[in-house]
């Protein structure tokens, strides 16, 4: 099964070699004039999607044709969701919409993020943790770091993400209060995001996710607005929640907002793949010292800026800001929902991480020596303009294609013109022998 979030539309591709140079992993090469991502390097940080302008990145998301395959529905509203809607000002009216789409339960993904962010404020004051510590709340980042970061795989937090613990909590309670079995309910995440699906398909740090299917922002969209503002009071239309986030909870959507309820002065918060690559580069080479939490978002801005929303970031953004001065402040440390699941050990992942060996050229280690002299030597020949118009996005990683059976020489175009020169001359040189013989 194709475990992936992104899917090449290749009706649309017309390989032009945006999206191999914006991959942070490397994963991307065009290949016979189209696009082509190589598994095992891909993070699925959805960048492509952003850059493709003629949209052949599709990402691959749940039909919510789905919604018929378990007797009971609990849905998980991304934090992102509320910020959507333009006049939106109580929540009950997200929550109305949710109900009448045919959902039974719904668990705020901003609750569990509460949790554990009081799960953190603890575990950062342990005497055996690998400073800084780096936030899993952005599902891109365990994957980044196992690919990319293999140094940094004991820095990672153990709590796995917000959205995650909101489908274990919701399937338990849900289960124990109406009494059925775990068989028969389904979660599904609303999701900002790409790397939602694939940590469905493909789990990091656990054996199997507990979110059964994933909808995009933009696609509930049109199904919750008829809803924002026409709710209020109306006693026919199911609006209330069990356990509500406040203000903390919502801000975790935007960069910065788990760092805020853990409340440490020590922390760094990162956005945007590119940014965060260059941080992490900088904390491998121990060049930031002092910091004690990390929380990085692959996304511009957070949740927010994710590739599957329907407003602009910014716009957002603000809408997240306006409704956390709407919501109270809430004392983490004395609610009874967050002190109940604060210490148990469904916030933290089943498994280690394990890294990925993507540039791993042979399982013999003399043969990869080999291998390694001759990408060396080739990458030398080559003219060093990372141009990408052989297909792959450096000029070094055309000399690994090259080793690996995937490219030849002749690919890079200044190799081509040169050899088409040299052979010119030649047929010049022997016209000219010709006539003198």
């Amino acid at each position: 099964m194709y475990k992936h979030s992104v899917r090449i539309d290749t009706r649309r591709c017309v390989g032009c070699t945006n999206c191999i140079k914006s991959c942070p992993t490397e994963a991307l090469r065009v290949q016979r004039g189209k696009a082509k991502i190589t598994d095992e390097r891909c993070i699925d940080c959805g960048k492509c999607l952003r850059v493709c302008p003629h949209g052949a990145m599709v990402a691959m998301s749940t039909s919510l044709n789905e919604l018929g395959k378990f007797k009971y529905n609990i849905v998980i509203p991304s934090t992102t969701l509320y910020s959507q809607f333009r006049g939106l000002s109580n929540l009950e009216d997200i929550y109305a919409g949710l109900y009448a789409m045919g959902f039974d339960a719904i668990y705020e993904e901003a609750k569990a993020a509460e949790i554990i962010a009081e799960a953190m404020t603890h575990y950062i004051r342990q005497s055996d943790v690998a400073y800084p510590i780096i936030s899993c709340t952005c599902p891109v980042i365990p994957r980044l770091v196992t690919v990319l970061y293999p140094n940094l795989i004991d820095n990672l937090s153990p709590f796995i993400p917000s959205n995650e613990l909101a489908a274990r909590i919701a399937k338990e309670e849900f289960c124990e209060s109406v009494g059925v079995p775990r068989e028969e309910v389904g979660a599904y995440y609303i999701s900002p995001c790409a790397a939602e699906i694939t940590h469905i398909r493909a789990p990091l740090g656990m054996d199997k996710s507990e979110i059964d299917g994933v909808f995009a922002v933009r696609d509930v969209y049109a199904q919750l607005l008829p809803f924002i503002g026409r709710t209020n009071g109306n006693p026919d239309i199911p609006q209330t929640i069990e356990h509500r986030a406040g203000a903390f909870g919502l801000g975790s959507a935007v960069v910065g907002g788990l760092s805020m309820a853990v409340g440490t002065e020590h922390y760094l918060a990162v956005d945007g793949v590119d940014n965060v690559v260059a941080c992490f580069d900088e904390i491998e080479n121990d060049h930031m010292s002092g910091l004690v939490l990390v929380e990085a978002m692959t996304c511009a801005g957070g949740c927010v800026g994710g590739p599957l929303t329907f407003e602009n970031q910014f716009v957002a953004k603000n809408r997240n800001r306006r409704l956390q001065y709407s919501q109270p402040r809430l004392d983490l440390e004395s609610d009874p929902h967050i002190q109940k699941y604060v210490n148990s050990p469904m916030l933290r992942y089943d498994k280690e991480f394990e890294p990925k060996n993507i540039l791993k050229l042979s399982d013999d280690v003399i043969e990869a020596v080999r291998m390694m002299d001759r990408l060396e030597t080739i990458t030398r020949t080559l003219p060093g303009l990372d141009c990408g118009s052989c297909g792959s996005p450096t000029c070094r990683t055309l000399a690994e294609d090259i080793i690996k059976g995937q490219a030849v020489e002749m690919d890079c175009i200044f190799k081509l013109r040169d050899k088409v020169r040299q052979m010119a001359q030649e047929m010049v040189d022997l016209a000219s022998a010709h006539k003198r013989g």
